[in-house]
């Protein structure tokens, strides 16, 4: 069944998600349970659009800052120490809340609302209590640095505004103005706070400061008149009468540019007194917070060591795949990575450092969307819509940014999906590297889970779990290849196993990093040497892992755990077990704690069942 997103929209208060939910209640359980369920989801609701208030982008995001919330639609998240602090209490005043609800008399579905939002509450509160840095509620950037490479408003705000702040009217290009004048308020309010976490002595590793700087200096160079904040409402606004060139301009020239240059200054000060030390070890309280940015990354309890162990784990296995492949290719001697190394450089797969090679890989990514959307009916009984477009990451954040990202669009279908693609070099990507990638950030991966949270409610389009989304990212490259998208081409299989494999490394390498003191070049090393990958892959790699301790850890813990309990309901249900099925079960539970995943997935046996 196909449902277009109006159709999910206009539905989505009354269908049930059969799948996840155990046996029927009786008759009488269930009008019970409908009037406990509906006084718990208005909590739930009253929640969300508090969380709304504190985070308004969100809002924009998801296209519903209009009516009641087009309040919203002016402001900024608050980024100051103040604002961080009214968050937290926020916080744990919703987190009263759900704990006074009796959950004995709701549903499955509602009871599993809670205790999703329970969950990324109290562990985003354990966050803030940590002495520094910043915390991602519902979501998977923590990071002990306000400010770096890829963390900030000096990233943030100019790509939001462009590609999240819809333009329609006067009103809105107001709007736009209103946020373009907060962002040199939240500029200052973060590097306030790089300054009060320079005095505790937390400063960031001198490689990532100076890609900062780097960053920073791009970020403000030329005419303000030129900048992508302003030519941005320009473009939008040329059917609307009014001076918003002019006036974005002024805000640009006179607000925001003297606030990037207040926090270059901070930054080149902190950038004086760094070190190379990569890890949290060398941090103040380091060890505490790389232990809760693995619980918040991995929704586990595994420590530093016994994640560093099943990384290399999960690795031989995979490697011992790709050595057969390699053999039979005629790759047969030196180690997996060194024969990977090789293959890499095979112009068969390479594209022209140049414009021409950018279009290559874009026209090459736009097939392969092509290719697994005709697919996924074999994969799922309900499909989403996959309203995804392909964009370049901004060359102002293409150092410090990962290769790729993805995510869904807004839940009206008006601002499409995003693959985020980063071109700065061609050398990052190859052909056989590609597809898997399309699988992971668009479809089934990223853009397509996300919709599926559309149908839940809102605090579930709100609240994110790296290990979930991650590992199903993961699942998705899987599923590409189950979907028989390699059939035939061994090399492109090979660039899914090694896909799988990167993050297998990644698990070794942020451990190593944060718990063991491996040094950044001791890491880059490491992992080229081990997987294949190219050195101007890893080394963005590596630096994203000393930003966002733990993160990169969450994906491959989540896929694995996908699979164990996809092999624990086959096993459990034998002839009854169906692919699709499964699989709609886990992606319309919505984002979950893997121990929910759990749950949700043992709900989904017994109903096979009967």
């Amino acid at each position: 069944m196909d449902l277009t997103r109006r159709d999910w929209i206009a539905g989505a208060a009354a269908t049930t998600l059969t799948a996840s939910l155990p046996a029927k209640l009786t008759a009488s359980a269930q009008t019970a349970a409908t009037g406990a369920d509906k006084a718990a989801e208005a909590k739930l609701a009253a929640i969300a659009e508090a969380m709304l208030v504190d985070s308004p982008e969100s809002a924009s995001g998801l296209g519903i800052d209009t009516g009641a919330r087009a309040a919203l639609k002016s402001r900024l998240g608050d980024r100051s120490a103040a604002g961080q602090r009214r968050i937290a209490d926020h916080l744990r005043a919703h987190v009263a809340t759900l704990r006074a609800i009796d959950t004995t008399p709701l549903s499955a579905a509602t009871r599993t609302d809670i205790d999703v939002a329970r969950t990324a509450f109290e562990t985003a509160i354990e966050g803030f209590a940590l002495p520094y840095g910043d915390v991602a509620v519902g979501g998977w950037r923590n990071t002990p640095y306000v400010v770096i490479q890829n963390v900030g408003a000096y990233l943030d705000v100019p790509r939001f505004l462009d590609s999240d702040h819809s333009i329609a009217s006067r009103a809105d290009a107001d709007a736009y103005l209103a946020r373009l004048d907060s962002y040199a308020t939240q500029l200052d309010a973060e590097t306030q706070r790089v300054r009060s976490a320079s005095a505790r002595g937390v400063i960031a590793p001198d490689f990532l400061l100076d890609k900062t700087i780097q960053q920073l200096t791009q970020a403000m160079r030329g005419d303000p008149a030129t900048w992508d904040v302003v030519a941005s409402l320009a473009r939008r606004t040329k059917d609307i009468p009014g001076d918003w060139t002019a006036r974005a301009t002024a805000i640009a020239r006179d607000k925001v540019k003297p606030a990037l240059e207040r926090q270059l200054a901070v930054i080149r000060a902190d950038r004086a007194k760094a070190t190379s030390d990569a890890g949290m070890w060398a941090r103040p309280d380091g060890d505490a917070w790389y232990a809760w940015g693995l619980r918040a990354s991995t929704t586990t309890t595994m420590t530093p060591d016994e994640v560093h162990a099943r990384g290399k784990e999960e690795l031989a296995a995979l490697q011992g795949q790709m050595d057969v492949i390699l053999k039979s290719l005629g790759y047969t001697k030196g180690s997996v990575g060194a024969r990977m190394t090789a293959l890499g450089k095979d112009p068969r797969f390479t594209f022209p450092d140049n414009d021409a090679g950018r279009a290559q890989i874009m026209a090459l990514v736009q097939n392969r969307l092509s290719d697994i959307r005709a697919r996924m009916p074999r994969a799922f009984n309900t499909l989403a819509p996959g309203n995804v477009e392909v964009r370049r990451i901004p060359p102002v954040e293409e150092a410090g940014a990962p290769g790729a990202y993805g995510g869904a669009g807004s839940i009206d279908g008006k601002v499409p999906g995003k693959m985020w693609i980063n071109l700065r070099t061609t050398d990052l990507w190859t052909r056989y590297s590609l597809p898997t990638l399309v699988y992971h950030e668009a479809i089934p991966g990223h853009v397509w889970q996300g919709e599926y949270s559309f149908r839940l409610p809102l605090i579930r389009s709100l609240l994110q779990f790296n290990a979930f989304s991650e590992g199903w990212a993961l699942y998705s490259e899987q599923l590409g290849d189950e979907l028989g998208a390699y059939a035939g081409d061994p090399v492109g299989r090979l660039g899914y196993l090694q896909s799988i494999a990167f993050r297998a490394c990644r698990m070794v390498v942020d451990t190593g990093l944060h718990a063991k003191r491996w040094t950044r070049s001791q890491a880059i090393d490491w992992f080229a040497s081990t997987n294949g990958s190219s050195v101007a892959e890893v080394s963005g790699e590596v630096d994203r892992y000393c930003s966002w301790p733990g993160q990169a850890c969450g994906y491959k813990v989540g896929h694995s755990e996908i699979n164990r309990l996809r092999d624990r309901a086959k096993a459990a249900l034998g002839p009854r077990y169906d692919f699709r099925a499964f699989n709609d079960a886990v992606v319309q539970g919505g984002g979950v704690p893997m121990t929910v995943l759990a749950r949700n997935v043992d709900a989904f046996v017994a109903a096979r069942r009967g």
